[in-house]
Parts: C-alpha cells; structure tokens; sequence
C-alpha cells in the first residue's frame, strides 16, 4: 500500500472566515479528486496530523469521518486510513463548490500548457546546440540487436561478485562515508586508475593527475569550456566522434575536420587547415569509427606541435583496452613530456554502461582549474560506486573480467569474419579487426549507407552509417557493426539476414570491380 504517513501533505491558504474544518475537508476532498492523493494512499494517523497542522485532533477526526462517510476515504482497522481505490461519482449537472472548480480549472489550463510549451519556449543559440544529440534519450533495448555498435556484452559481467563486493562496502559505510566528497574523486581508486595505466598504457602519472567523472562526455564539455574561447579552432577526425563535434560547435569554438587514413589523423593536413588550434580531439589508439591506430610519426608531429603553439590534445581511449592481436599499444599520452595531453578513459565499455564512471589524466596545469570547474558543475561522481569499483579493482577481478572479455570478443570478431565472408562475399568488405567492440564494414562505392542502415533495421539488424561519422569530408559509404554483445549464433542469423538486405539491393556483380581496402577508398 502507498504510505504518506511520513510525508507532510502539502494543503493551501485558509481563507479569511472560512472555519478549519471546511478548509480542511475541502483541501483534502481536492487532493483526492484532483489525483494528488492517489488511491490507496495512506494517510498520516488523525493524532500526527493534528500535531504536523497544529489542528485539534477533533477537528482532524471530524474531517476523516465526512470523507469517509462520502466514500473518499475508508479505514482498516489496525493499520489507518486510506484513499478509496473508487471515488464517488458526481451527479451530471452537479455544480461542484467553488474552490473545487477554480482547482479543476488551473489544473486543466496547466496540462494544456504543458503540452504546447516546447512551442514556445524560447532556447539561447547555445540551448538549441546543447539540445543536439546522439545519443538515445530513451535508452536502449537489453539485450542488444546484432549488430549494436559501441556496445560491451555486460550479460558476461560477475554481477553476482559486483553484488557482494557492494553489499560489503554498504556494511562498511560509516557517518562520514555519507559526507562530501573530493571534488577529484575517490583517492583510493585514483590510486589504482594511474597503478593501472602504468602498465597497461604506458602512463605515468600519480592519483593527483587523475579525476574520476561520470563520463568521457563530461571530460569534453569542461574541457571545451575551459580551454576555448568562441571562434577558436579545434581540430577533430573526419570521419570522426559526432559527440565531441557537438560539444565544441555549442561552445563556439570553430570546428576543423582533420582528413583520416589508414595511418589515423592526417596531422599534416590538420597544419594546413588550422596552423593555430588551441584543441585537438583524437582516437589515437582506435580511430572512431574506422578503426586504425595513430602512426608513430604522427603521435611525435603532433605532440611535437601541439608543443610548439600551446595547444592541447584530448586523447579518447575508448576501447583500446580490448587489442586481440600483438602487444597492448601504448597511449598517445605515453610519450607527452611536456604535459599536453588529457586522457581519458571509460569503464562503462570496459564493466557495463550504466555504471557511468570514466576518468581523466591531466597535466599538471589543468589539475587546479579542472578540479574547481568539476565541483562547480556537478561537484563529484557517486562515492559508493567509487568504492564499490575500487574493490572490485583492487582484488583483481577487473584485470581477469578483462582478460576473460578480450578472449571472448576475439573469438566473436573471428565468427563475425566468418560469416561475412561466407554470405557478404562481394557485397561487404571488413578490414582486420585487430582491436575494439565493432568493425566498419565498406558497402561498394556508389551506395547510400543511410539507405542500406534504415532497410536493415527494418530487417531487425541494428547498425550505423558511416555517413553519421562524417564532419565535412565525404566518407566510404559503409556501416559500422558491432560484434561484441551478440553470441556467434547471433552473429551467423544476423550476417545471413544483412545478406538478405544486401541481395535485395545489389546483385552481386559489384565484387570483381571494388578495390576494396585501396588507400583510393579514402580520396574525395
């Protein structure tokens, strides 16, 4: 049953003259037909209600019995009263008392302007940039469609081990547990964050240059807003991360695609279209969305430039961590000794995505004016999953969770390049998947990938056209799929189904003309 016993029920003015029992009899007659007590709502008991309106228990007594005697209330003996589950119906052509009607009025005029105020509430321009986005609002569908892209197969995650680990950090909590918060986030687990990226990235930094954050998003938009003025240059990918771009155009930063090939961003041709940016924006390890690293030439041009004009790099290591091939590539921010680079990481693809914890490595510069700008927009991440993580962490199930998916997701990239050569042969061209949760996959020159997306979710395949990916340089037509949150079964139903989707556009005469994974694929 709904409790409101607790809660102190909000009630309007007494108007002069009128007596108390009226106005409360009409207040909470209005609460009930106008919804605001719902039914089956229990009531504070006659004595505490008394006491929260400093009413006498008589008058509150009289009230109940009226509204029960109506049928608005009904009593259960031992545990109160309670809002009738059916109200009274009012007699056609009653006319209720004034106070009731003018209620019904201003409640009928306030849902008529609630449904037509996105008509007419005005946005500033930076509103109507911010309100771009994406991302899906509603959420997305468990479990994933193949073939989701970005998407990690958090079914496979220890939620049982998660749910002890944090039951026993709930038993631990103590009074200052439930106190504010370093702005920087939980030092513990910062601690561990630059412990690991020593390793595994090739990082070296200490608990103080890290800051823990809600997500990479938040790392982009601070940084934009602390760093760039309106009409700056920065540069990003092209084809490249749309939630960056959006983020810098509503800061009025002036956004400069860079040319992408098979050796990352084109640092050259980014001198050449913005010698003086203030920001670059990079997937140095995986190139979103096409996947290729940053060339090594290129890391040291570009650190080397950045150094020489005083700009910064926002390195976004999204899913690097999951390499099936060859050694664990080092971080751009491995080799930056002049302390221009941020870099930022996700456990929301590495753990699970509601999780909603990533971090920042920054150089010292930035500590002191990020941290400030942290606790003045939204002051610090949730502590308890901060804890809960760190423990997860720190007994070594996050390394063998890692591990463990690494395996997986190589073994479903195989499946998945099986399959498309079984049934897509000439009709898609995937290049290597060496690294990451999903693979571009080139449809033949000429094709409409938003066209070849739309029939296939139709079709029940979820994907995404490269075309999303575009800033202003046209890009192979293509989609990106994900191979990672759906099993190999899944994978072959779902590469059969594409083929359908496929066939039924191309005949399969395209295969013998398309140089597919010529450096051609990538000219204007």
């Amino acid at each position: 049953m709904r409790r409101a016993a607790d809660i102190a029920i909000a009630l309007g003015p007494r108007t002069d003259g009128v007596q108390l029992h009226r106005w409360l009899y009409n207040e909470l007659r209005v609460a009930i037909l106008t919804g605001r007590l719902g039914a089956a709502t229990r009531l504070p008991s006659t004595r505490e209600f008394a006491k929260q309106l400093g009413l006498s228990r008589g008058t509150v007594q009289t009230v109940f019995e009226q509204l029960a005697a109506e049928g608005y209330l009904r009593g259960v003996v031992g545990l109160g009263s309670f809002v009738s589950s059916e109200l009274p119906d009012l007699k056609a052509g009653t006319a209720l008392p004034p106070y009731i009607s003018t209620t019904q009025a201003f409640l009928s005029e306030r849902d008529a302007g609630a449904r037509t105020a996105a008509s007419y509430t005005a946005l500033s321009d930076r509103g109507r940039l911010l309100a771009r986005t994406p991302f899906p609002i509603e959420g997305r569908t468990v479990p994933a469609l193949a073939f989701r892209p970005n998407q990690p197969d958090f079914s496979a995650f220890p939620f049982d081990l998660w749910r002890r680990i944090a039951s026993s950090c709930a038993r631990s909590l103590r009074p200052n547990s439930f106190a504010d918060g370093e702005a920087k986030g939980f030092e513990p687990l910062r601690r561990l964050i630059a412990k690991h990226l020593t390793v595994a990235r090739g990082i070296i930094s200490s608990a103080d240059n890290v800051v823990i954050v809600g997500s990479a998003q938040q790392v982009f938009d601070l940084g934009a807003r602390l760093l760039l003025d309106p009409g700056d240059e920065a540069w990003i990918e092209d084809p490249g991360y749309p939630g960056v771009r959006l983020i810098l155009e509503a800061t009025g930063a002036k956004v400069v695609g860079v040319p992408v090939d098979e050796g990352g961003m084109d640092v050259a041709a980014g001198y050449t279209l913005a010698p003086n940016a203030k920001l670059v924006y990079v997937t140095a390890g995986r190139q979103a969305p096409l996947g290729y690293s940053l060339a090594l030439d290129r890391r040291l041009a570009l650190l080397s430039w950045a150094k020489e004009n005083g700009a910064v790099i926002v390195e976004d290591d999204y899913d690097s961590e999951y390499r099936f091939e060859g050694a664990p590539l080092a971080a751009l921010k491995s080799l930056d000794y002049a302390g221009q680079v941020i870099y930022c990481g996700t456990f929301s693809k590495l753990l699970f995505p509601s999780l909603r914890i990533a971090y920042a490595v920054l150089p010292d510069s930035l500590v002191e004016p990020f941290t400030a700008a942290l606790s003045l927009t939204c002051r610090h991440a949730s502590l308890f999953s901060q804890a809960v993580l760190h423990e997860f962490i720190a007994e070594g199930h996050f390394g063998r969770h890692v591990r463990r998916m690494r395996l997986l997701y190589a073994e479903r990239a195989r499946a998945f390049r099986a399959a498309v050569d079984a049934h897509l042969s000439g009709l898609l061209y995937i290049p290597p998947i060496t690294t990451g949760l999903d693979t571009p996959a080139f449809l033949p020159p000429g094709s409409n990938d938003m066209l070849v997306s739309q029939l296939a979710a139709e079709a029940g395949i979820e994907s995404r056209p490269l075309s999303f990916y575009t800033v202003r340089r046209p890009v192979p037509p293509g989609l990106l799929l994900g191979f990672a949150a759906v099993s190999p079964q899944e994978i072959a139903s779902g590469v059969q189904t594409l083929a359908s989707v496929l066939g039924s556009l191309f005949d399969g005469s395209h295969g013998s003309e398309v140089t597919w994974g010529h450096p051609s694929i990538f000219e204007p």
